[in-house]
Formats: structure tokens, C-alpha cells, sequence
């Protein structure tokens, strides 16, 4: 489709407004972490980097940040068993139902945040309370891993589907048993797919707040509660821009490297380099 210039020119404005939207307010809560008055007045008369010292020494703080790695690692670690598993069985196997799999491995995702909360909350109170065990970081792992599944099955699949059965059947050919092929053969094809799937898991479990609220219990106080919590406490404000700027940073990489890996081929080569023997 050709378009004339002066339509050009206005896709050009609506997408740079559209980005201004999303982006210009994330820079300036990376700005107001720097900026000196403690009033955040605008535009800022100087910078610092005591605010960032505060976050240091801040033990609330320290501890939701913990708690998001250890609900994150594990949450992915879940995710990268089941959605691997899934994946293989939907991309290797044909049976009833396999459609339907595929639709509930994915659908949790899709569904509203609120929604798969209230779920799972109740879903802990009937199921694991008569066994003794409260909510608290094992409830919001096993809620974080509901939808970070999602990412793993999806770039599994997809490489899957990509790098066929040749390789494994040739393998096979050659005397290799099954754990043989797996190990030499299908895993450094999915090496790739899986790390990318992963490091997406993790931004999504380590800034995720809305199912958080309903599967967090005493002492499992994530990052993205904690700031929420001390969001209108005037003595903590500076604290909370530090960490929502450096939660805005530790999205933001593993994002980026996912997004490279799942762009790259089979092994994490770049499409297209011939696989050297």
C-alpha cells in the first residue's frame, strides 16, 4: 500500500504521540528518583542520588525486593517445567482434546487479573487451608506461575514447530537413545526459547500486583505491594520513586533480551547462520 506524504506525516505524529504517552511518564519517575527537592517540584533545580541511598537502607524495602526474586525464580522455574511439557506434548503428540490443551494453557493470560485472583484465593482457602497451609510465598508462586506458563509454551512451541522432527529422527538413526537426543539434539535447539521464555516469566512475576493482592499472605509482601502500600506516605515518596524507577529498569532488561533470543535461531544463533558440524 503506497500512502502520500501528508498521510505519512500523520502516522509519523500519532505514533510519536502514542509513545509520549507510555514512555514520557516513565521518564519522569527516573528523573524524580535523581531529583533533589524533596517535594518534587518540576522541572528539578538539582540532582541527587541520596534518595537511591534511602532505598539501601530502607529494611521494608530490601525485603519486598527479595521476596519478588524468590516469588519470580520460582514461578519461572514452575512455568519452565509445565509449559515445556505442553508444549511438547502438542507439538509431538496427536490426541483429543489437544486443541483444548492449547486454549487452557493460554487462557489464563487472557483472562482479567481480578479474576484469576479471586479464583485462586478461593480456590487456597477450600484447598489448602483444611491441610494447614496459609497464603504466603508458596500461594503467590503458584499464582505467578498461572500465567508465566503462557510465555514458556508459547516460544517452546513455536521453536518446535520451527526446527521439526529431522534432527531428533536422524539422532535416533545414529543409535542415540531418548535421553541422548534430548540432552545433544533437542535442548541446545531449545536453549534459546526457553531463556527468553524465562527472563519474560520473571519481568512478568516481578512486577505483577493484581493477583499478587489476593494470593500474598503476612511476610510475603512483594515490590510492586510495598509500593503500592507506601505510595501517599509523604516520608516515603522518594523511596518509592527509587524502586519504581528501578523496577522500571529490571523490566525493562529482560524484556529487551528475550526479545533478542526469540529472534534468534535455533541455539541462539541469528536466522540463518548454518549450524557448523
Amino acid at each position: 500500500m503506497t500512502l502520500s506524504p501528508a498521510a505519512r506525516t500523520v502516522l509519523r505524529i500519532v505514533m510519536v504521540l502514542g509513545l509520549a504517552v507510555v514512555y514520557v511518564p516513565l521518564l519522569v519517575v527516573l528523573i524524580n528518583s535523581v531529583n533533589a527537592d524533596k517535594t518534587f517540584g518540576w522541572p528539578p533545580t538539582d540532582l541527587t542520588g541520596r534518595w537511591w541511598a534511602h532505598a539501601l537502607d530502607n529494611p521494608g524495602a530490601r525485603q519486598a525486593v527479595w521476596t519478588s526474586v524468590k516469588a519470580g525464580v520460582g514461578a519461572t522455574a514452575a512455568a519452565m517445567i509445565l509449559g515445556t511439557m505442553a508444549a511438547f506434548a502438542v507439538a509431538r503428540y496427536r490426541f483429543f482434546g489437544r486443541e483444548t490443551v492449547s486454549l487452557v494453557v493460554v487462557l489464563p493470560i487472557a483472562l482479567p487479573g481480578i479474576v484469576t485472583g479471586i479464583a485462586l484465593s478461593n480456590a487456597f482457602q477450600v484447598v489448602l487451608e483444611p491441610l494447614g497451609i496459609g497464603l504466603g510465598l508458596f500461594t503467590v508462586i503458584v499464582g505467578h506461575a498461572t500465567f508465566c506458563v503462557v510465555t514458556i509454551y508459547n516460544n517452546v512451541l513455536a521453536r518446535l514447530r520451527r526446527t521439526g522432527t529431522s534432527l531428533e529422527e536422524a539422532s535416533a538413526d545414529l543409535g542415540a537413545d531418548t535421553f541422548q537426543t534430548f540432552l545433544y539434539v533437542t535442548l541446545p535447539n531449545l536453549r534459546s526459547a526457553l531463556l527468553a521464555g524465562g527472563l519474560l516469566s520473571f519481568a512478568l512475576s516481578f512486577d505483577e500486583i493484581i493477583v499478587t493482592t489476593f494470593t500474598a499472605g503476612p511476610g510475603s509482601q512483594t515490590l510492586p505491594i510495598w509500593i503500592f502500600d507506601n505510595l501517599f506516605r509523604p516520608n516515603q515518596a522518594p523511596v518509592v520513586n527509587v524502586l519504581a524507577a528501578a523496577l522500571i529498569v529490571l523490566s525493562i532488561i529482560p524484556i529487551y533480551v528475550a526479545q533478542r533470543l526469540s529472534n534468534a535461531g535455533p541455539g541462539g544463533r541469528p536466522p540463518g547462520t548454518p549450524v557448523s558440524g
